[in-house]
């Protein structure tokens, strides 16, 4: 009785199934076309039979109406910008041939020239001719951006090129300054010279930061500040150096002729720019820069201490005396005459 029920049960299941699946081929056959690729069944496609409902109907028409409301609104492609591609079956396809939105802001090189590096050329001469006491307004956010955006539009080389030549440009007329300037005010010139020209450093290599990381770094394997202050260097140092060093000397040899502030200053911005010039003038570079000269061996202390003496005898000749002695506290000769012996804390005590 059980597998009769069974096998009752599995023809009934069976029946049905395909009872459905002559249905569903009723249901989905595809009217017959030219292709003979095409397959004869889709899948569940009401569009696509041959007979239709007033509701299958109803549908088909909302889709088609949603799908071009879609297409009219959509901002990636236009009437003007689609081309049509017949292919077999009467099928159009439309294809878009107009760029991204993203692409239409693509920075060009008149767009650079005209409109992004006037703002970076502005902010640099600002920088570079303002005095380090002063304090010009300008923008850091919107210059940063400009070289932000610059360096990712692949403007980097030329970017980096124009920083050049405009800084080289400046320094060159900062070198037919100081051509001009008097011997006595030189030492001084030089100094301002300098100072304001590392001042600049300190706000233009922030400015251009990524271009330094994503573009000197990483394809010239240098860094921006070192080649900005090897521009000075070349165009003005490198021309005056030797006028500079006798004027120091003399300065040196002449105490309180230029400040020792200034006389440091100078002494170190001129190391600083290249160590080498140390050979030029060993003692005024020992004189304010320690450590320069080798470790000194006991043979030569005599011939310091022999140096030594002689500076403190050219101050003395020069009115630099070493104290006043009148001003000496009253009974201060007393207690320097007297024997140490005569103390009372000079007595010796035993202790048991």
């Amino acid at each position: 009785m059980e597998e009769t029920m069974e096998e009752d049960r599995f023809e009934i299941t069976d029946d049905h199934n395909h009872n459905n699946w002559e249905t569903s081929v009723n249901t989905l056959r595809c009217p017959e076309n030219n292709l003979s690729n095409e397959p004869k069944l889709f899948l569940r496609c009401p569009e696509l039979t041959t007979q239709h409902s007033s509701r299958d109907l109803e549908e088909v028409r909302e889709r088609k109406e949603s799908v071009h409301s879609y297409s009219s609104e959509s901002s990636w492609a236009s009437d003007s910008d689609c081309a049509t591609a017949s292919v077999p079956g009467n099928t159009t396809l439309n294809i878009n041939n107009s760029a991204p939105k993203f692409l239409m802001n693509v920075m060009t090189t008149e767009d650079y020239k005209s409109t992004y590096w006037p703002k970076l050329e502005q902010a640099i001469d600002q920088l570079l001719t303002q005095s380090p006491v002063d304090y010009i307004p300008i923008s850091y956010e919107q210059i940063y951006s400009c070289v932000y955006k610059c360096v990712c539009q692949q403007h980097s080389e030329m970017m980096y090129g124009d920083l050049k030549q405009k800084i080289t440009a400046h320094l060159e007329q900062v070198s037919e300054d100081l051509q001009a300037c008097p011997t006595d005010k030189f030492i001084e010139k030089f100094d301002s010279v300098l100072t304001r020209y590392m001042a600049a450093l300190e706000s233009i290599v922030p400015i251009f930061i990524y271009m330094n990381k994503f573009y000197i770094e990483t394809k010239l394997n240098r860094d921006l500040r070192d080649d900005l202050v090897r521009l000075f260097t070349d165009n003005v140092a490198d021309k005056h150096v030797n006028t500079l060093m006798p004027l120091l000397l003399k300065a040196q040899s002449t105490p309180f002729q230029i400040t020792p502030s200034t006389m440091e200053s100078v002494v170190r911005g001129l190391y600083s720019l290249r160590p080498d010039w140390v050979q030029l003038a060993p003692a005024l570079f020992s004189s304010f820069i320690p450590q320069i000269h080798p470790p000194v061996l006991q043979s030569e202390l005599q011939h310091y201490a022999a140096q030594d003496q002689k500076l403190q005898m050219e101050l003395i000749q020069n009115g630099f005396a070493r104290g006043d002695q009148s001003r000496k506290r009253a009974g201060e000769d007393l207690a320097n005459n007297v024997p140490s012996s005569a103390l009372p804390w000079s007595t010796s005590r035993s202790c048991r």
